[in-house]
């Protein structure tokens, strides 16, 4: 899998010299089923008793320690609470792992790269999910923790913050906007 995921990020399109797509591209461009996914998966794995993997369930599995970070949703209440406008824009590994109930009172727009086609770092995402919230790409701050991602979006006009942990983006989202982001500072219809 190390290989798919590395390539899933390098330089290349996304196919192999044999000319096979890469099955982490076509996952996140919703061209092949989550259930697809795994049983591809499943295949090139073994268990360390050297017993098959079970394909069923794998990416839920995989996903099962993900938690919400709390500081960064206290910077995107405060900057949507400032007035600024505010989208997601995630590359999908099955469509099921999103806290859907959260995002009225966080984004915008939302955009999804199993639901709408496309996948960071294409190019045409970033203009995409620029225009869903009503903005030029140069309006943008793009946040990721993905390198390939930010030179993408950068090249698309964006700015770009690489996110390593909550402190650090928040602190690079303010010197950009010019506001303190703290979970203190009163902004009008801020959400908490």
């Amino acid at each position: 899998m190390r290989s798919w995921v590395f390539d899933a990020y390098g330089p290349d399109d996304g196919y192999g010299p044999d000319g096979s797509q890469n099955p982490v591209h076509a996952l996140e461009r919703g061209e092949y089923s989550g259930a697809e996914f795994e049983q591809m998966l499943a295949a090139r794995l073994l268990r360390t008793d050297g017993g098959a993997v079970v394909a069923e369930g794998i990416l839920q599995r995989m996903f099962a320690a993900s938690t919400s970070v709390p500081a960064m949703y206290d910077m995107i209440r405060a900057v949507r609470g400032a007035g600024f406008r505010t989208g997601l824009l995630s590359n999908s590994w099955g469509c099921d792992e999103y806290p859907r109930a959260d995002f009225p009172g966080l984004f915008d727009a939302v955009v999804i790269s199993g639901e709408c086609g496309m996948r960071k770092p294409e190019p045409a995402i970033f203009l995409h999910a620029a225009k869903c919230i009503g903005l030029a790409p140069e309006q943008c701050v793009f946040i990721d923790d993905m390198e390939p991602n930010i030179a993408a979006a950068t090249a698309c006009g964006m700015t770009g913050v690489h996110h390593t942990e909550a402190a650090q983006t928040v602190a690079a989202v303010q010197d950009l906007l010019g506001m303190p982001l703290n979970a203190h500072s009163p902004y009008p219809g801020r959400d908490s």
